[in-house]
């Protein structure tokens, strides 16, 4: 009886999941105001400084449940200059995972400052369809270009985001948060 309860609870929760999916509201389109400021289902994005990158996809990680999936859909670990290197990358093993992205190796093919220097996570918005395709397609290993900028975002909520203005930063509050007005592959 609790095997076929416990297999009824699962059926139900996954028709669930799957229609909230397929009748959840489209997002709106973004609106921006005179001074800059753009509103996006219910997200104040206010741009910080203009940013763009040449970089090499380390790594991917898609988001659907976190609250900062609502804007950000997709985390980008990138690597440019000698984090861009296959050599180098050969040796320094990848994560991500809950809007982190980690690095490890057993011996530094480079000096440790400049594997923090020259990679990140970074969480992408797209600033609109055309961006949101080119960013699905996106895949690791792939050199890829993109431009906008940096932003802090605020929810009508009280959920507050904000990105590093600092490549040179670690740890926690390092992550550059892009508002995305282009993203091309460079392959």
């Amino acid at each position: 009886m609790n095997a076929r309860r416990l297999l009824f609870t699962l059926l139900l929760l996954t028709a669930l999941a799957l229609g909230w999916q397929w009748l959840r509201p489209s997002p709106e389109p973004p609106v921006a105001t005179p001074d800059g400021v753009i509103r996006v289902n219910g997200h104040t994005i206010t741009p910080l400084q203009p940013f763009q990158l040449e970089a090499l996809v380390l790594g991917r990680e898609n988001y659907r449940f976190d609250r900062g999936a609502r804007v950000s859909p997709t985390d980008l670990a990138l690597g440019w200059g000698p984090m861009a290197d296959p050599q180098v990358l050969a040796r320094i093993d990848i994560s991500q995972g809950n809007r982190w992205y980690r690095w490890r190796t057993d011996d530094f093919p480079i000096p440790r400052r400049d594997i923090e220097t020259h990679s990140a996570n970074m969480h992408l918005i797209p600033a609109d369809a055309t961006v949101a395709h080119a960013l699905e397609r996106v895949e690791p290993g792939q050199r890829i270009s993109l431009a906008g900028q940096l932003v802090r975002v605020d929810g009508d909520d009280g959920f507050h985001w904000l990105s590093s203005l600092s490549r040179d930063d670690i740890g926690e509050g390092a992550c550059e948060l892009i508002w995305v007005e282009s993203l091309s592959s460079l392959d």
